[in-house]
C-alpha cells in the first residue's frame, strides 16, 4: 500500500498539469450536468416492509384516482372574539376565498368547510382543505403565491387566517454559519502551518471534491429521486473529511521537507505514509455510511450512499491533486516549524525554543505517568454526558414542531384548539375485503369495533371504492400525533384488525403520517443492533489489518461507543429538554428525530476511526521502529497532536455551521456530529486512547502469530519505503 501510494504521490507531483487537467475536467462536466440538469421533485418516503406502507401502496392500486403525492394545504379560518364562523359575513369571506382558491391551474380540488362540515362545534374555527395536482417541491411559485393571497384577503375582512400542510415546504436554507464554519477552518489551517499557501491547499481541494460530489448528486436527483438533505448531508460530511484528509497529507509532506529530503520524494513519502492513514481512515467512513443501507429505508440508504462517494473523491483528491498543487507551490510552501514571512518567517528560532517539547509531547507524557486518573475522568465524563439518554424520545417531526413564527405552526395549533389534539394526525384505516363474502358488513363491524376502543373522538364512515371491495376509514385519536396515547392506539387498532381477519379474511391495515412516523421508528430501533454488528465488525476486521493488534481496534470500538451516547445525551438535552436552545437557535423542543441514533452510529464511528487511524499509525510506527510502547505514544502525539486537533477543531466548525439550517433535521444533525468529534477527539482519542495504551503496554500491539501470517500485510507504517535510496536528501541538502 505506502509503496503503491508513495508511487503515485510521486507522479502527481510530476505530472501536476495533466492532474489538475483532470479534476479540472471533472468539476465542470459534474457542474455542467447540475446545470442542464431538471429540476428534483419532492422526495417520495417509502417504508417497504411497514403495514403503513403495505396500506399505502394497495391505496395506489384499488384507489387509482387518489392523487398520493399531490401536495395539500388546509386553510385555517377563525372568527374574531365573540363571533361565529357561520355569521353571514363569515360565511360570505370564506365562500370567496374557496373560489379563489379553486382557480389555480395546479389546483386538483378544494372543499367548502360548509359542505364538508369542517366548522368545530363551537362555530369559531372552520377549515378549507386544498390539494393539488404536483407535490410541494414541484408548486410554481405562482400557485404559493395565489395561496397566501386568498388568505391574506381573508385577513382583511377580518378573520385569523393561517395556512397549514406542504403546500408552502421551500428548500432549507443553512444560513450564513456555514460560511463561517469555513472561515473558522481556514484560520486554524492558517495558524497550524504558519503559512497561507499551505493552509489554502486544504481548503481549495475541499471545495473542489465538494463541488464535484454535490454538483454530482444536483445532476442526478431527479432520476435517482434525491431530495435535498442529501446534498446537504454530502456537503457537510465532504467539506469536513475533505479539508482533515489534505490537511494530513500536507502536514507530513511539510515534515519529510523538514528531515532534508526533496520535495517529490517528501511529496510521494506524504502519500506513501499519511496517505495510507487517508486511505483505510476513508474506508471506515465509505462502510459506515454505505451499512446504512440495511437499515431498509431509501431516503436513508440514498443519503449514506451520496456522501460515501463524496468521501470517496475527497480521499483521491487528497491522493493526487494535493501532489500535484504541492508541486505547484514549489518553495513557497516551507518544511515544519518555517513560517512564510508575512506570518513571521525567516527569524531566527533559538536552540532553546527549538529543543523545547511541544504540547503534545508534555500531554501524552503526563497521560503516560498518570493513565489510570485520566482514564477513570474521561470515562467518568462522558458517562455523565450521556446520562440524558435515558429520557430519548423519538419521532419525526410535523408542523407541530415548527417555530411558533410559522403559519403552518399557528394553523396546527389553531386546528387543535376547534377539532381536537388528534386532528393533526388523523389516522387511515384500509380494509381489504377481497376476499370477504359481505365486504360492506365488514366495513360496518371494523367501524363499529374502533368506535369502542379508547381514545378514539371520531370515526368517519366506511369509504369505499368503484368495485367495492376495499374502504377507507378515517379515525380521529383525541391525544397528539407524537403522543404515546396514539401509538398505543394504532397497535390496538392493528389487534383488532387480526381477530377480524381470523373470522371475516378481511385485512385491516393502518396508515397515514402518524401511523407511518410510528412504524418508521420501530424499523429504525430494530436495525440498530444489527447495523452496529455490520459497520462496527468489518471496521473492526478492517483495523487488525491496519495495526495488526486485536486489542487496539477493540479500544478504538469501545471507545466510540462512548463518545457516540456521550454525543447522543447531548443531543437529547438540547432539543429534547431545551438546554441551550435559544442559544443555538432551536425555537420548539421535542421528540428527537428518529433516524438519529442511528445515522449517528454511522456518521460518527466513520469519522471516529479517522483519529484513530492517524493518531495510532504514528505510535505503531514508532513501536515498530523500535521505540518503548510508551516512547511510541510520546512520539505519535509529538507528530500527531497538533494535526488531529487541528482537524478536529476544523471538522467541528464546519459541522456546527450547519446548525444555521432552517430544517430541524439538519440543524440536529450539525450539532450531534460537531459534539460527537468534539467528545471522539479530545476526550477519547486525547486523552482515553493514550491512557489505554500506556496500560496495556507491549499487549496493545500483540497480534497471535497464525493471524499475523494470514493477514496481508499493507504497510501503513511506510516500512517498505525505508529501502529506496536517499540520494534525494543529499542533493536536497547540496
Amino acid at each position: 500500500m505506502a509503496t503503491f501510494l508513495y508511487k503515485l504521490g510521486r507522479l502527481a507531483f510530476r505530472r501536476r498539469h495533466f492532474v489538475a487537467l483532470i479534476w479540472v475536467a471533472l468539476l465542470t462536466l459534474a457542474g455542467v450536468g447540475a446545470a442542464s440538469a431538471p429540476a428534483a421533485g419532492n422526495t417520495s418516503f417509502s417504508i417497504p416492509g411497514t403495514e403503513a406502507q403495505k396500506a399505502f401502496d394497495l391505496l395506489e392500486q384499488r384507489f387509482p384516482g387518489m392523487s398520493a403525492d399531490g401536495a395539500t394545504a388546509r386553510v385555517v379560518f377563525k372568527a374574531p372574539d365573540g363571533e361565529k364562523m357561520t355569521d353571514a359575513a363569515h360565511k360570505a369571506t370564506v365562500e370567496k376565498t374557496v373560489k379563489e382558491l379553486s382557480d389555480g391551474s395546479e389546483v386538483a380540488s378544494v372543499t367548502d368547510p360548509f359542505q364538508a362540515k369542517a366548522v368545530s362545534e363551537d362555530g369559531t374555527i372552520a377549515y378549507a382543505s386544498v390539494s393539488y395536482k404536483v407535490s410541494g417541491m414541484e408548486l410554481e411559485d405562482s400557485s404559493r403565491e395565489a395561496l397566501e393571497d386568498a388568505a391574506e384577503g381573508a385577513r382583511d375582512a377580518g378573520l385569523t387566517v393561517e395556512i397549514g400542510g406542504d403546500a408552502l415546504q421551500t428548500t432549507p436554507e443553512t444560513g450564513a454559519t456555514e460560511v463561517i464554519g469555513i472561515a473558522v477552518a481556514a484560520v486554524v489551517l492558517v495558524i497550524t502551518f504558519g503559512s497561507l499557501i499551505s493552509a489554502g491547499m486544504p481548503l481549495l481541494t475541499a471545495l473542489i471534491g465538494v463541488g464535484i460530489g454535490v454538483s454530482a448528486i444536483t445532476a442526478l436527483a431527479s432520476t435517482l429521486d434525491l431530495g435535498s438533505t442529501t446534498s446537504t448531508l454530502a456537503m457537510m460530511i465532504g467539506l469536513a473529511v475533505g479539508i482533515d484528509y489534505a490537511l494530513f497529507i500536507v502536514s507530513r509532506y511539510r515534515a519529510e521537507l523538514a528531515e532534508g529530503r526533496a520535495r517529490e520524494e517528501a511529496a510521494g513519502r506524504a502519500a506513501g505514509t499519511a496517505g495510507s492513514a487517508v486511505v483505510f481512515a476513508g474506508l471506515t467512513v465509505v462502510i459506515a455510511l454505505v451499512g446504512l443501507s440495511v437499515v431498509n429505508i431509501p431516503m436513508l440508504t440514498k443519503m449514506g450512499v451520496a456522501a460515501a462517494g463524496t468521501v470517496a473523491i475527497a480521499v483521491l483528491i487528497a491522493l493526487t491533486l494535493i501532489p500535484a498543487l504541492l508541486g505547484y507551490a514549489g518553495r513557497k510552501v516551507r518544511p515544519a516549524g518555517e513560517k512564510g514571512r508575512l506570518l513571521g518567517g525567516g527569524r531566527a528560532q533559538s536552540a532553546e525554543k527549538a529543543a523545547k517539547p511541544n504540547m503534545g509531547t508534555r500531554w501524552a507524557s503526563f497521560v503516560v505517568r498518570r493513565p489510570v486518573a485520566v482514564l477513570l475522568l474521561g470515562v467518568i465524563g462522558l458517562g455523565a454526558a450521556a446520562v440524558p439518554v435515558s429520557s430519548l424520545e423519538l419521532g419525526l417531526g410535523d408542523d407541530g414542531s415548527q417555530p411558533t413564527s410559522t403559519t403552518q405552526r399557528r394553523a396546527y395549533d389553531l386546528l387543535s384548539e376547534g377539532f381536537g389534539a388528534g386532528f393533526n394526525g388523523p389516522l387511515m384505516v384500509v380494509v381489504d375485503a377481497q376476499g370477504s363474502d359481505d365486504p360492506q358488513a365488514v366495513f360496518s363491524d371494523v367501524g363499529d369495533e374502533i368506535k369502542g376502543l379508547k381514545n378514539v373522538v371520531t370515526v368517519t364512515p366506511a369509504t369505499p371504492n368503484e368495485a367495492g371491495d376495499t374502504a377507507t376509514i378515517t379515525v380521529i385519536p383525541d391525544a397528539k400525533p407524537s403522543s404515546v396515547t396514539t401509538e398505543d392506539l394504532v397497535h390496538a387498532i392493528r389487534d383488532r384488525g387480526t381477530d377480524i381477519k381470523a373470522a371475516t379474511d378481511a385485512e385491516i391495515l393502518v396508515t397515514g403520517s402518524t401511523a407511518m412516523n410510528i412504524d418508521v421508528s420501530q424499523k429504525l430501533n430494530d436495525a440498530l443492533v444489527p447495523y452496529l454488528v455490520l459497520v462496527v465488525g468489518l471496521a473492526f476486521l478492517l483495523l487488525i489489518v491496519v495495526f495488526r493488534s486485536i486489542l487496539v481496534p477493540l479500544k478504538a470500538a469501545l471507545g466510540f461507543l462512548l463518545s457516540v451516547m456521550a454525543a447522543l445525551g447531548a443531543v437529547v438535552a438540547v432539543f429534547q429538554w431545551g438546554w441551550f436552545a435559544g442559544l443555538l437557535g432551536v425555537e420548539e423542543t421535542g421528540p428527537v428525530m428518529s433516524m438519529m441514533p442511528i445515522f449517528m452510529v454511522g456518521v460518527v464511528f466513520g469519522l471516529a476511526m479517522d483519529y484513530e487511524v492517524f493518531l495510532v499509525t504514528r505510535m505503531r510506527e514508532a513501536y515498530v521502529h523500535g521505540e518503548t510502547p510508551g516512547q511510541a505514544v510520546v512520539t505519535g502525539f509529538r507528530h500527531g497532536a497538533r494535526v488531529v486537533t487541528a482537524a478536529a477543531v476544523i471538522m467541528m466548525a464546519v459541522f456546527a455551521g450547519f446548525i444555521g439550517s432552517s430544517e430541524s433535521m439538519v440543524k440536529m444533525i450539525g450539532f450531534g456530529l460537531a459534539i460527537a468529534v468534539f467528545f471522539d477527539a479530545f476526550v477519547v482519542r486525547m486523552a482515553i486512547v493514550p491512557a489505554v495504551l500506556a496500560l496495556l503496554g507491549k499487549k496493545a500491539w500483540w497480534l497471535p502469530k497464525w493471524l499475523d501470517r494470514a493477514l496481508p500485510n499493507v504497510d501503513v507504517e511506510g516500512e517498505g519505503l525505508r529501502a529506496h535510496d536517499d540520494a534525494d536528501r543529499e542533493l536536497a541538502r547540496a
